[in-house]
This record gives structure tokens, sequence and C-alpha cells, in this order.
């Protein structure tokens, strides 16, 4: 599935009140606008990005948007309209005609997370529309329009709270869905609201109450405490649990490499990274318990870029990713299953190398080598697996 992101900063922020375009204000060092871009330019769901900047920025955009991203993906930049819906039918039309999901999201808001980004994509191309919002909490009121100045506005209905909800960005669609909705006259204030007029069914996704969308100047207050303190700003998430599994079969002429050791067989893993059962397992764990997904979202063996990959970089890269999300992992317990070599001789070293990978402590790491009694392809010798399980904390 080919999905390209297009980022809505064509707006002039005039609510802002800032002498420079509101989408390159610096939070925390970084524009704004930059925060969003490489969000979506980092996500391993996203393939291609498409920004929409007003007219005058378009035409000399920020040095971070002309430089190379280590990713690889395209990133192209085109001209907004007078309207947000302009601005993103015009980057629309600069996608990828093999884009499959298109995700549309405010540059304003610079802290949507990885796992809201893929909640999203992953909500749309199953129905076709996705749209990230947070229940309201408060008690709502619908009022009247027509009240006299030095009246104040009257009470029509109280709304029933259980039904409202805040809507965000990101947006996803498939890239039907879109076209159905851009084709619609009028305006809107997002891209759900043609998609539900163009008779599309729209599923909301848990949005986060950190995913803010800064529109005046107080709003930096806000947006500087989460970059500051993350942790303390998102909800806790305390005690997510996990679990892994991998299993190659062993073949000639490849090594075989468990726990980040190399141990003397005369046959290894077949697989198109190194096949470390034990850090595959484990990563799958920790992405799991976090809801990032698992390896094959992350590292796909599509990708040429983690042939013959040392499975322990890829368990640190996941654990980079937990750490972006103010996560940590708290303890790891793993079994290999496995009939010849034994391990035994070698748990000692593997549980200081996955220790290191993920920054942790090697009492928080378990390894436990297990046979399968001579019962199928792992019984005779053919093949290697390994089970793991995974606690994430609040950094």
């Amino acid at each position: 599935m080919h999905v390209t992101a297009i980022i809505a900063a064509g707006g002039r922020g005039e609510r802002f009140g800032a002498g420079e375009p509101k989408q390159l204000v610096a939070v925390g060092g970084r524009a704004i606008l930059e925060r969003s871009v490489a969000a979506f330019m980092a996500h391993p769901a996203v393939d291609a990005v498409v920004v929409a900047l007003p007219r005058a920025l378009a035409d000399d955009p920020p040095a971070y948007l002309r430089t190379t991203d280590r990713s690889g993906k395209p990133l192209r930049i085109v001209a907004g309209g007078e309207r947000r819906r302009d601005s993103v039918a015009n980057a629309f039309l600069a996608a990828d005609a093999a884009s499959d999901l298109i995700v549309i999201h405010d540059a304003a808001r610079p802290f949507a997370s990885a796992d809201l980004i893929a909640r999203t994509v992953a909500a749309a191309a199953a129905t076709g529309a996705a749209v990230a919002a947070v229940p309201v909490h408060d008690t709502v009121k619908r009022t009247s329009l027509d009240a006299a100045p030095d009246e104040g506005r009257r009470v029509i209905e109280t709304l029933p709270r259980e039904t409202i909800y805040l809507a965000q960005t990101p947006q996803a669609f498939r890239r039907e869905v879109l076209a159905d909705a851009l084709r619609l006259p009028g305006d809107a204030t997002d891209e759900a609201t043609l998609a539900e007029r163009a008779g599309h069914r729209v599923q909301i996704v848990e949005g986060e109450a950190t995913n803010i969308k800064i529109t005046t100047r107080d709003d930096l207050a806000i947006a500087l405490a989460i970059h500051t303190h993350p942790a303390v700003a998102r909800p806790a998430r305390t005690g997510r649990a996990g679990t892994g599994y991998d299993l190659h079969r062993l073949v000639e002429g490849r090594p075989l490499v468990v726990g980040g050791v190399g141990i003397p067989s005369d046959r290894g893993a077949l697989g198109h990274s190194d096949a470390d059962v034990v850090c595959h397992a484990v990563t799958d764990a920790i992405l799991g318990a976090a809801a990032l997904g698992d390896i094959g979202l992350h590292f796909p063996d599509t990708d040429p870029r983690w042939k013959d990959a040392s499975s322990l970089d890829l368990l640190r890269r996941a654990s980079a990713l937990l750490a972006d999300e103010g996560l940590g992992v708290g303890n790891v317990d793993v079994t290999v299953i496995l009939e010849r070599p034994k391990i035994k001789d070698h748990i000692a070293a593997m549980r200081a190398r996955l220790a290191d990978a993920m920054g942790i402590d090697v009492a928080r790491v378990s390894i436990k080598g297990k046979t399968n009694e001579g019962v199928d392809a792992i019984g005779r010798g053919e093949a290697i697996a390994a089970h793991a399980i995974a606690l994430v904390r609040s950094l």
C-alpha cells in the first residue's frame, strides 16, 4: 500500500498575530512546520510527503524542506490556495498517482505521535476514511445565533457529550474517497466533513490530548510544555505488556546468531537480516506493548537497507521509537526453543547485548533455553524459535 501524506500549511495564521507565518515559529528550537513534516517523513507507513505552503513560501521554502531526508522519501512542495480545501486539492493533484491512501495533517499540530499516525492509516485502509478525534469531557450546550449583542447567547439544547468528539488531524482517506470529497462544491473546516457530505462513512480514531493545534500565541506555552516534558504531558502508559514470536529455518552456510551472539553451529537461521530470533521476538514485543506495529512494518524484508542487517541494531532503533513516545523498556523475558546446539554458555553475553541495545540494566533481561523434545521441525533440528514478553513504562 502506497501512502502519501499531505501537510496543510497554506494558511496565513492571522489569528496568531506574529510577524511571520505561524508555521515558521519555533517551539523548542524547531519550527512548527519542521516538526510536523519530520513526523511523517520519519514514519515507516508513509511513502511520500507533499507540503502545501503559501505562494511566497513555496517559491522560497525553508532549508529543512530543501534538504534530502535520510529516509530517501520524496518530498514535494506546492503552492496553497485561498481556502484550506484549495491547498489540499493542489497537494492532492501533486501526489503520486500510485497513492492508495492519502493522509492529511495540519502543520499547526507538531506533536502527532507515530502511534497516532499508524492507527489513523490502519483505520482508513480498513474502512475508507478515518479522523483522529478526542471525546469532550464537559457538558455541551448548543446555542442560538440570533441574540442581540447585549443579550448574550441563549441555550437551545444540551447535547449528550458521549456522542461529541473534537476532530484533529491526521485524517486519512482511500484515494477515491478523498477524490469524491474534493469534487464537492462549498467549503469545510476539514476533509472529513467533505467525505461525510459525499456519503462516505468516517471512522473515529482515538486522538491525543498532546496533539494540540497552535492557533494563538497563548498556545505556544502549552506546546513548549509538551516539548519539554513529553512523558508528563502525555497520558501515563505504565505497565503496558507486549508479546513477540519469531521462527526461522536452519540451513547450511548461514551463521547462527542468537541474542546478538554468534554461536558455533553447522547450520544457521535463514532470513533477510541476520535472522536473530531473540532480537526479532523482543523487537515485536516492545513495539506491540507501545502499539507501534511490528518489526515488519518498520523494517520490511522488501527493503534492501535491512539485508543482512544486525538485528541488535533493529532492536536499538525500535527502542528509540519507544523513547520518542515517552516510553522505555521495563523488562523482557525470552524463551529460546532450539534442539541443538545448547545456548546456556552464551546466555550471559546475550543478556548483556540485549540490555545495551535497549538501554536498560542487564538485570531486566531474562533469557531461557528450551528444546522441543524431538517434536516437529524444531525438534528435528530444522528450525529455531523464540517467544518474548516485554513490559514498557513511561520515562
